[in-house]
């Protein structure tokens, strides 16, 4: 059989071989690119319409060059298809749905199909190279890895991993840091994308898991799993905060980061230009755990509201400036690292506060009450804040508060309900008015006075209420507001008649 090549035959493996080992792709993928660029030479040969195909010999490297046609009971393409009774004429077992297949010449390649094949060639191996990146990078985010700057681009920092390249962008470097080429530089990579124009590996040096990983490095009680990183919070190259704890009780976890002399974490610090990191113990308690994120700063109280996941943290007078940090920093990092809101008030300003809301409450109360202030404060004293809780604890609880007796207790809580089913028949008008359904208002856990809320804020019917999300109906109801919990599950009961709809109208 003639053959026709670009290159001599065993010439033509050897550069199979040679592109293989160079890119480190497999030999295969090149040998079946050499295929397809002479295919498309020969359909450009022969015609476009014909199904041309060429087979390169993996031992040999002799090529073959054929037609195919498909053997179909109707024809629709001529140049593709021919019926049965022509196809037994030239090899009389046939049967439909094989093919008859054309032994072509061999064709001499001119400079135009040559740059073509050579096209297709390049291509193809350079599409099976960005897949061979890819494979290997996809697995390898979470990695810190080394490389060298190869081009610098409007901040934007090219890395050659020796078999790939990766981009540091600017934004994800240290302020006031820069690179020029040749520089060797060490980054975590945060992210593998397949696009069009290749794998794209990004790198960060701003990351905060680039100094967790760096502390693994340098730390063999990361590496073993004796120390967990637990979390990390970072102002990149100015300060960061890192959260620790040993499994082993004899273990330091904030002395083994440390090292001796320092000499752990100044490595760390070295790496990223200077920026101070603070280490700190970890707790499963949120308010210790922030107490220790808020160091160097001592702390005096916190008072935790679990609802809204914010942590109201006192501290000495003198010790503001440094639980708040410069520009708010020290306090920013601390709730970063926790994932808690934290509010900082002096002790000063805690104090000032806590007789507001004696005086409110007081007030309250005796002009609910219809006591005097002497009573109202003995009942603050003893940590009633709402009308709702004097009407409705044990009246033996009321009782017991120095100077008062069961008489007074009775009438006390006699006059909370009066007071209470008043103003609620005040909400019940004003919910009326407001055009608030009855519908809406038989939900459990809806108050008189969150009806009113609601209905002021455009949310009158259940399906106004179903459309809501949780953070949108606390964000209406303001200081009446329940838990996300709470929120949520009102909303879904306010949502249950459109699936009982639903049900109604697969059963017609």
């Amino acid at each position: 059989m003639e053959t026709a090549a670009i290159l001599p035959r065993t010439e033509l493996l050897q550069v199979a071989d040679i592109v293989a080992r160079e890119k480190n792709i497999d030999r295969e993928e090149v040998i079946l690119a050499m295929e397809m660029a002479i295919q498309k030479a020969g359909r450009s040969k022969y015609g476009h319409e014909h199904d041309i195909r060429a087979h390169i010999d993996r031992k040999s490297g002799e090529i073959a060059l054929t037609r195919h046609r498909e053997v179909v009971e109707e024809v629709e393409n001529e140049a593709t298809q021919l019926t049965l009774d022509a196809a037994r004429a030239i090899q009389p077992a046939v049967e439909v749905g094989q093919f008859i297949v054309d032994e072509l010449p061999p064709i001499d390649f001119g400079r135009i199909a040559a740059q073509t094949a050579k096209q297709v060639i390049v291509q193809k191996v350079r599409e099976a190279e960005r897949k061979r990146q890819y494979e290997e990078y996809k697995d390898r985010v979470g990695e810190v890895v080394n490389g060298l700057v190869k081009r610098v681009e409007f901040g934007n920092v090219t890395i050659d991993l020796g078999r790939a390249e990766a981009v540091l962008r600017r934004d994800e470097l240290l302020p006031r840091e820069s690179f020029r080429q040749g520089d060797r530089v060490r980054a975590y990579i945060y992210d593998v994308r397949e696009e069009p124009r290749g794998p794209q590996i990004f790198m960060s040096r701003s990351h905060p898991q680039f100094m967790a990983k760096l502390f693994s490095q340098e730390v063999p009680e990361i590496y073993d799993g004796i120390i967990e990183i637990k979390a990390v919070a970072r102002d990149p190259g100015s300060r960061a905060k890192i959260g620790v704890i040993s499994k082993d009780s004899s273990i330091d976890p904030v002395g083994a980061c440390v090292g001796m002399r320092g000499s752990r974490v100044q490595a760390v610090v070295q790496e990223l230009q200077g920026e101070k990191i603070d280490i700190i113990p970890w707790s499963p308690d949120p308010a210790t755990f922030v107490v220790n994120a808020l160091a160097p700063a001592e702390v005096a109280k916190v008072v935790l509201d679990e609802d809204l996941h914010r942590i109201e943290v006192i501290v000495p007078d003198d010790q503001l400036s440094l639980a708040i940090g410069r520009r708010g920093q020290n306090v920013r990092l601390a709730s970063m690292l926790t994932g808690w809101d934290i509010d900082i008030l002096t002790e000063s300003e805690e104090s000032e506060r806590r007789q507001d809301e004696v005086k409110t409450r007081s007030a309250l109360f005796m002009e609910a009450l219809d006591v005097d202030d002497v009573i109202a404060h003995l009942l603050v004293g003893e940590g009633f804040s709402s009308i709702e809780e004097v009407a409705l604890v044990p009246i033996e609880e009321i009782a017991e508060i120095e100077g008062f007796d069961e008489d007074v207790a009775a009438e006390l809580q006699a006059r909370a309900q009066t007071y209470l089913e008043q103003q609620n028949e005040q909400f019940e008008a004003r919910r009326k008015e407001l055009g608030v359904t009855d519908e809406l208002a038989a939900l459990e856990s809806l108050t008189p006075a969150m009806l009113v809320k609601l209905g002021e804020a455009g949310v009158k019917t259940l399906d106004d209420l179903g459309d809501l999300a949780g953070d949108e109906l606390r964000e209406h109801l303001g200081s009446l507001a329940m838990g996300e919990e709470e929120a949520n599950a009102i909303i879904m009961a306010a949502r249950a008649h459109w699936f009982e709809d639903e049900d109604a109208g697969a059963k017609d």
